[in-house]
């Protein structure tokens, strides 16, 4: 018994002793950094998915475990055949090692090119400023953008129509970079301090959802962007704790309930120089916010959205980037408050387009005229709409996500256009 004793007491401290050693090198490969830095625990995602300029299939990333990078893959929709289009090592600078980051990536519309988003950094909620990377499919060249301005500071690159240029946001005011001879064109010169270009404030980011500030037109000779003036909007500091042994504080423009907003217009310029132009839209710039603003597609107007400070009542304006007129074609309202939906799609050779109401009660979804005087009802019923999933076109139906019988239970809908 004794012998028997000495064993189990001989196995028990062996194996504390394992425990306590596996204990000791779990301890030394746990660190912050792989939480928040290298996001060794995140769990596996899909995507971005991109449509493919045919949309027979789409692009996506892959873990490539051998360069550790990610590749840019196609899977064909119908077949489900696996294509790789950009290999890791592809997206190995010269000079490096190791594949580029990407947080994200953008086809051109012709998918000859690709924006890559990398070294990102956060901007209140979200990561999106950092250094741009373009590939050309045809040559295979990798080239940085923005090697004037700071690094980490660009923000919401984006390809002219024809992809020969990208325009982009740093330091609060827009580049264009001629790929083709790497120019860089300045084209806002006043950003700074109070005066914010291309992107926004922080009342736009929090209660409009608004952050990239800036629009190509169709001909990709123009540039239409917001303009923010903080000037004269209270100041609410944060105290940043983290960067050194000393707290400092941090300035932020942070409007409180009734007291001044920014002052926020819209303005276009051309590429090939001048003056900005500012259009002149009715109403106090510090009580009213400019929504939404985006081409028309095949044309040089403007559809601009401006909501009332209240938010009960939303303007709706096409502005000639060419004349600089300015034309209101109809007014929302809603006694108690309004919704902005971002369900607008263009029909019949851009002389209707889509728009989202709860006039009758009802979430439904209209087909409206170019000039505002045609608004038709498309889903029809004592329900509400709950997410417009494909407006198609071409095949001339509607298809969204509804809840008419039960709301726990959502079904997936279509409605003639």
């Amino acid at each position: 018994m004794k012998k028997i004793g000495l064993l189990v007491f001989i196995f028990i401290i062996s194996i504390s002793f394992c425990f306590e050693g596996n204990a000791q090198s779990i301890k030394k490969e746990l660190k912050l950094a792989d939480i928040f830095s290298t996001y060794k625990y995140r769990q596996n995602g899909f995507g971005p998915v991109r449509w493919m300029k045919d949309n027979k299939g789409y692009s996506t990333l892959e873990y490539n475990k051998e360069t550790k990078g990610y590749d840019i893959v196609k899977y064909n929709a119908a077949t489900n055949e696996r294509t790789v289009l950009i290999a890791s090592e592809k997206l190995i600078p010269e000079g490096e090692t190791k594949p580029l980051g990407i947080a994200n990536y953008i086809w051109s519309a012709d998918n000859s090119k690709v924006l890559i988003f990398t070294n990102t950094r956060r901007v209140w909620r979200y990561h999106t400023r950092g250094d741009y990377w373009v590939l050309d499919m045809k040559t295979g060249e990798l080239t940085q953008l923005g090697k004037s301005v700071e690094r980490t500071t660009m923000m919401f690159a984006k390809f002219s129509p024809d992809a020969s240029k990208v325009g982009y946001v740093s330091k609060q005011n827009i580049y264009v970079e001629d790929l083709s001879t790497g120019k860089i064109t300045q084209i806002t010169t006043d950003g700074g301090d109070n005066i914010i270009n291309g992107t926004f404030d922080w009342v736009y980011e929090e209660e409009l959802n608004c952050r990239d500030g800036f629009r190509w037109s169709n001909d990709g000779k123009y540039i239409a962007y917001w303009q923010s003036d903080t000037d004269g909007v209270g100041t609410f500091y944060m105290i940043d704790n983290i960067d050194s042994i000393y707290s400092k504080p941090i300035p932020l423009p942070y409007p409180k309930v009734g007291t001044t907003l920014s002052a926020v217009k819209v303005g276009v310029v051309k590429l090939d120089g001048g003056k900005t132009k500012w259009f002149d839209i009715p109403g106090d710039p510090r009580n009213n916010y400019i929504a939404r603003m985006d081409f028309i597609p095949n044309s040089n107007e403007l559809l601009i959205q401006q909501l009332n400070r209240p938010q009960n009542a939303n303007n709706l304006f096409v502005a000639d980037v060419e004349t600089m007129q300015v034309t209101k074609i109809f007014t929302e309202k809603d006694d108690a408050y309004l919704d902005i939906h971002d369900d607008i799609k263009w029909l019949d050779n851009e002389k209707y387009f889509t728009w989202t109401s709860e006039r009758d009660g009802w979430s439904h979804l209209y087909k409206v005229s170019r000039d505002g005087k045609e608004q038709t009802i498309i889903t029809k019923g004592n329900f509400y709409i709950v997410i417009v999933s494909c407006i198609d076109d071409k095949g001339g139906y509607v298809y969204y996500i509804a809840s008419p019988d039960h709301f726990t239970q959502r079904y997936l809908y279509r409605s003639k256009l």
